[in-house]
């Protein structure tokens, strides 16, 4: 999405997840010289189910965002 982000993340669970996502958000601030909005949205997967709704709408969301006609299209995609 040309103005967000969705992303499915596995870690470990050494770290809080504000740390993880913090971490990150500074690293890519200062490899692609990115500025982020203050905060972010989480929500924890605890079953197959979830996880599979979540990636569906993740890949979907340029579709509705009206940007390609098929999930498969668009460009950023990066599936498992």
């Amino acid at each position: 999405m040309p103005d967000h982000i969705h992303a499915l993340i596995l870690f470990d669970g050494a770290k809080r997840m504000s740390e993880v996502i913090k971490d990150w958000k500074r690293w890519i601030a200062r490899t692609l010289n990115i500025k982020w909005q203050d905060g972010y949205f989480d929500h924890r997967l605890r079953s197959q189910d979830s996880l599979i709704q979540k990636r569906s709408y993740i890949l979907d969301n340029p579709v509705r965002a009206g940007l390609c006609d098929k999930a498969e299209d668009w460009p950023f995609r990066v599936t498992w």
